[in-house]
């Protein structure tokens, strides 16, 4: 769900700027999953432009205040958001972790890295919804160390129907600053897309299991 509308207008516009997301309708791009996609999201790349990761880190942050109000941490969803979820438990004073996604094999064979105790409320921050298998792997962790999970913000969500029924099944409230739908307004109207590619983007998003390039 988006809080606030120019928020993800901003947030799709700035993910744009420093091409952290990529769109190609013409050659496309190959996902881990296996699946070819004419949009490529990498949030990582948000912590090399100051200016963009504190508008982030500051806009997750008062959500969380706004939605929530004071947890007791922060938890961050390995890899991809530890950066961005430290940032935001470090805006508010408050303790910060992360979730892997499978215990380590060695060590003390932790799945989740930091101080959690039980009964503790928790925020979890994601930089990247898909289907959502991976953020609920992360939550699932969390509740077997009986937490308290008052919900999880993202940066940026594709709205696939099948990460809605993921997180409903799961009982857990997702935000995202922004979304598909924002991004393909933003570009659009910025012209880093015409309406051809638009619609085809559009048309990609029904079933990207079975997108060609």
């Amino acid at each position: 769900m988006i809080l606030d509308k120019e928020t993800a207008r901003k947030t799709a516009e700035l993910l744009l700027q420093i091409k952290a997301i990529k769109l190609d309708a013409q050659q496309g791009f190959k996902w881990a999953s296996g699946w070819n996609s004419p949009i490529y999201c990498d949030n990582r790349i948000i912590l090399s432009y100051p200016p963009i990761r504190n508008f982030v880190r500051e806009h997750l942050a008062r959500q969380i205040e706004q939605l929530y109000g004071k947890a007791d941490v922060i938890a961050g969803v390995a890899t991809g958001a530890i950066g961005i979820g430290m940032l935001v438990a470090e805006y508010l004073s408050l303790p910060f972790a992360y979730v892997r996604p499978e215990a380590k094999s060695h060590g003390r064979q932790n799945q989740i890295e930091g101080k959690i105790e039980e009964g503790q409320t928790v925020v979890v921050i994601e930089d990247l919804i898909s289907t959502g298998n991976s953020s609920l792997n992360a939550v699932k962790a969390l509740e077997d160390a009986n937490v308290n999970i008052k919900g999880m913000l993202a940066i940026f969500s594709y709205g696939f129907d099948t990460a809605t029924e993921n997180f409903k099944k799961a009982g857990i409230e997702l935000h995202t600053l922004s979304n598909y739908e924002y991004l393909l307004e933003v570009a659009l109207k910025t012209n880093y897309i015409n309406q051809a590619e638009s619609d085809l983007l559009q048309s990609w998003r029904k079933d990207p299991a079975n997108w060609k390039k």
